[in-house]
This record gives C-alpha cells, sequence and structure tokens, in this order.
C-alpha cells in the first residue's frame, strides 16, 4: 500500500502562498489539500476557483480537492477544468451520489467520497466499487486546528475492512487532528491518505513535521 501526506492549504500563509508551495514541494509532503466551503455545507467560507486555477499552475503537485458544498454536482465540471486531480465531495450533500461520481469520472478525475464524524460508515459501502477513495472526516467539517475524535477509527477501520472484503483498490484518507501522535492510529486503522494542516503549517520545520507523521507508516 502507498502512503501519502496532504497538507491542508487552509492553515497555509494565504497572503504568501506561492512561498507556502514551495515549503510543501520541499518538505517531502504529497499532495496539496484544497478545501472549499461554501457558508451552507458548513459553517464557514474559503477559497474557490480562481485560487486553485493560480495555485495549479505554480505547482505540479496533486491537487487533493474537498468541496465541503451543498451542491457538488453543479461544480465537478469547473474544477476538474481548474486543475483538480482527486474531487471529494459529502454523502450528506444533496446532489445525487452516484451522478456526482460519474460526473467526476467523466471529467477524467479521481472521485473520492466523504462522510462527518456522525454519518455510519455502513453508508459509503453501496459507493466503494465506484470510488478512488473514501475520506472519513476525524472532526466536524468546517474548520482547522480542531482536536482529533478518536470514535472515527472505528469507521475508518470498517471501510477499509469493506475495501480489502470487495478486493478494491481504494485509498482511506482522513482529515482532522493529524499530527505526529494521531498519525499511527489511524494507520493502524487503515488510512493511507493523512491530511494534516495546523501541525504542518505551524511546525518550526515542516521537513520535519512530515517526517513525524510518516513515522507512523
Amino acid at each position: 500500500m502507498n502512503y501519502f501526506v496532504s497538507a491542508s492549504v487552509l492553515s497555509a500563509d494565504m497572503l504568501n502562498l506561492e512561498s507556502e508551495i514551495r515549503k510543501m514541494e520541499n518538505s517531502g509532503i504529497d499532495m496539496l489539500h484544497f478545501d472549499v466551503m461554501d457558508g451552507v455545507f458548513v459553517n464557514n467560507i474559503t477559497y474557490g476557483l480562481a485560487i486553485l486555477e493560480a495555485v495549479d499552475k505554480e505547482t505540479d503537485m496533486l491537487l487533493d480537492v474537498h468541496l465541503m458544498i451543498i451542491d457538488p454536482l453543479k461544480y465537478v465540471e469547473r474544477f476538474a477544468q481548474c486543475g483538480a486531480d482527486i474531487i471529494t465531495f459529502h454523502l450528506e450533500s444533496e446532489s445525487d451520489t452516484m451522478e456526482t461520481i460519474r460526473a467526476i469520472k467523466k471529467c477524467g478525475v479521481k472521485a473520492s467520497l466523504s462522510i462527518k464524524p456522525g454519518t455510519p460508515a455502513e453508508e459509503i459501502f453501496p459507493y466503494l466499487p465506484y470510488l478512488d477513495m473514501v475520506l472519513v472526516m476525524t472532526v466536524e467539517p468546517g474548520f482547522g486546528g480542531q482536536s482529533f475524535i478518536p470514535e472515527t477509527l472505528g469507521k475508518v477501520k470498517a471501510i477499509r475492512d469493506k475495501i480489502n472484503e470487495l478486493g478494491l483498490d481504494a485509498d482511506v484518507e482522513v482529515d482532522g487532528g493529524i499530527n505526529a501522535e494521531t498519525a499511527p492510529l489511524v494507520i493502524d486503522a487503515g488510512a493511507n491518505v493523512l491530511v494534516s494542516g495546523s501541525y504542518l503549517f505551524k511546525a518550526p520545520d515542516m521537513a520535519e513535521a512530515a517526517k513525524n507523521i510518516k513515522k507512523g507508516i
């Protein structure tokens, strides 16, 4: 299994985003995690298409786009055009789940489905054969810097076990409160893509922080 660290831009210095990108590139970060929030699906508003397009022009890093929006189907094509390599949307959104997965695949982008901490893992099982990745939120979505919710580990394990049972080749991503202490826990539960924001961007040495996360592998 391949393991990846995805740095959440939500915690970056947005006034110096180009230098933050260079730092990520030089620190052993595998992906750039791009959180899109609409102020409706979650109680926060972040950045959108123009910023993603600008980031895509500045880096060859994989762009891991997480749509925390009420109607992701409406925006799939535009986010793909702006450089998304992976598009994650929420099972709890108002868009038809299978239609949205098909739309993402039609754009030639990897399709990923996310669930909030309160959503049972079993609700995602019917869609696993059609997905490239599943994102388990290990905090309530909307804001960075939150504490890891230990109860989400059971969901990570249940989803990984089901993927293995079905003989699928899908990644399991986790996002929320990931640091050197929680990384081994989620990896042991079956995650192989770890999103980290505050821990990476507030570290005196981002490369060392990324290594600390990967020590759990």
